[in-house]
């Protein structure tokens, strides 16, 4: 006990942490559709077709639930009593009901003099019931979906909640799937299963999901243990990472290491140098707060999503991503001081930068990790061969594939190779229910699938196995399988004798 009471936390815990604060990050929800933002004074937010300000929000609890008013205002929704069923008129059946466009009396024009009125989207529906002629003869259920789908479009309601991994995984996957690969969130919880993510590990991460992988991983290891994140180009990608708003003493566990320096490190011809003659952009990615600098960030998005132009060109799903640092850009600096000041600032975070990167350069030639997670684009095999070496026996690891023939590429590989167990590659398969009472049933649309896991563990490989001459470790406990042991060789003649004996 006072061993534990010694050790400080990466995160007191703060009396406000449960309410909004100014410049916290928070994901805007509407219905079933999701947008992350930070909240900053006086910054207008488009979302669905509205736009408002964030200044009303700060101060109040995550969840609370806001009505957009005249002026872009946000206004804390009252929670009001809905009528109970007994006092609901509804017919029988809709067989009688005819869909002519004709029921509703109330017409665009006087939809639009209500508004222009400043009449509330509660009453707006209100009035579109009353005038409509074949609301009463609906069934319960029918007047429910009615007044559902009129809230949804008239009533401007926004709920501010806390960013975690689940509602995040879930806003990429319906709005950006290909900016993490089409990774569905049930397979990025399977991910975090297999891979045994826990405080305190040391994990060894190459995605290009944004950053998803990556927040994830820190929000489960709760700022306890170390990250080394394996990142190609010039800098890595942490969009989705800055969405989830962690502390500064979350990173101080994250370390970063270029992928074209793997193999240097693993032949031992590693240097300090070999950093020094990276591109001078990689010192472009701000990492001070948590939030990459958004020249960098945009370049590398628009790489990871070339394959897939008309989902980043679409309009909406550049409302999901819009997030402004707290701090300056780079031009700022420049233009509030010298040229000098700029310059020294500059050098001052490329030697930083170096530094973290030699410290993982150290974490990696332990070459004794807990876990190792891919979830690129790039092909896994010779990813995973030349990362397993760096993580310690009896560790997991998982892989992650939109596509299956890769990975069963990588599966073959890997028993030739030896040194792993309990090798499985696995598809998760999700479809969602509705729970309504007495309506409960699965929903029409489904999705197709999620992506392919490949997991399995590292053993210690024996000087046997690791012979260049053998062939694959399969044939060698083939051979041992159907080699009989000498012992047993020598008793099979005497048994034989003495049973001619007994007959």
């Amino acid at each position: 006990m006072e061993g534990s009471e010694e050790q400080p936390g990466p995160r007191p815990p703060h009396p406000g942490d449960h309410r909004i604060r100014d410049g916290d990050f928070v994901v805007l929800k509407r219905e079933d559709v999701f947008k992350a933002v930070q909240v900053q004074r006086r910054k207008k937010v488009t979302f669905e077709k509205q736009w408002f300000y964030l200044d009303n929000v700060i101060g109040h609890s995550y969840g609370t639930t806001f009505e957009v008013t005249s002026g872009g205002s946000l206004q804390p929704k009252k929670k009001k009593e809905e009528p109970t069923s007994e006092t609901k008129e509804a017919g029988t059946d809709n067989r009688n009901i005819i869909d002519d466009g004709k029921s509703q009396k109330l017409t665009q024009d006087d939809i639009k003099a209500l508004k222009d009125k400043g009449i509330k989207g509660e009453e707006i529906v209100q009035q579109l019931i009353e005038n409509s002629t074949t609301f009463r003869d609906k069934t319960e259920f029918a007047q429910d979906k009615y007044i559902k789908k009129k809230k949804k479009k008239y009533e401007a309601m926004i709920t501010v909640v806390k960013p975690s991994t689940r509602i995040l995984s879930v806003m990429y996957y319906a709005r950006e799937p290909g900016k993490i690969n089409h990774m569905r969130y049930d397979t990025l919880a399977q991910m975090l299963t297999l891979g045994n993510i826990r405080a305190g590990n040391k994990m060894i991460v190459m995605e290009t999901c944004a950053g998803l992988v990556l927040g994830a991983i820190m929000e489960r290891m709760g700022g306890f243990g170390s990250i080394i994140q394996l990142y190609p180009g010039g800098g890595p990608v942490r969009a989705a990472t800055a969405c989830f708003g962690f502390p500064k003493s979350f990173l101080s566990g994250l370390y970063e290491f270029p992928l074209n320096q793997v193999d240097s490190l693993l032949n031992g011809t590693f240097s300090a140098e070999m950093l020094s003659s990276e591109p001078k952009d990689s010192a472009s990615v701000e990492e001070s707060n948590g939030t990459p600098e958004e020249k960098q960030t945009s370049e590398q998005e628009n790489e990871d999503s070339m394959p897939e132009a008309p989902e980043s060109n679409h309009p909406e799903e550049q409302e999901t991503m819009e997030i402004v640092s707290q701090n300056p850009d780079y031009k700022e600096p420049k233009e509030r001081g010298s040229k000098k000041d700029y310059i020294q600032e500059k050098q001052r975070r490329q030697e930083e930068q170096k530094k973290r990167r030699l410290e993982a350069a150290a974490l990696l030639s332990e070459r004794n990790a807990d876990g190792l997670i891919v979830a690129s684009r790039f092909h896994p095999t010779p990813l995973l061969l030349s990362l397993l070496d760096f993580v310690a026996p009896s560790r997991p690891f998982v892989v992650y594939c939109q596509y299956k023939e890769p990975l069963l590429e990588c599966y073959t590989k890997l028993r030739e190779r030896g040194g792993v167990i309990n090798l499985r590659l696995s598809e998760t398969w999700l479809r969602n229910y509705q729970v309504l009472p007495d309506r409960s049933h699965p929903k029409l649309l489904m999705s197709g699938g999620g992506g392919y896991l490949l997991s399995g563990f590292t053993v210690a490989m024996d000087n046997l196995k690791a012979d260049p001459s053998l062939k694959s470790s399969t044939s060698t406990l083939e051979s041992h399988k159907t080699e009989e042991p000498a012992a047993k060789k020598r008793k099979c003649p005497e048994s034989d004798s003495a049973f001619q004996k007994l007959l």
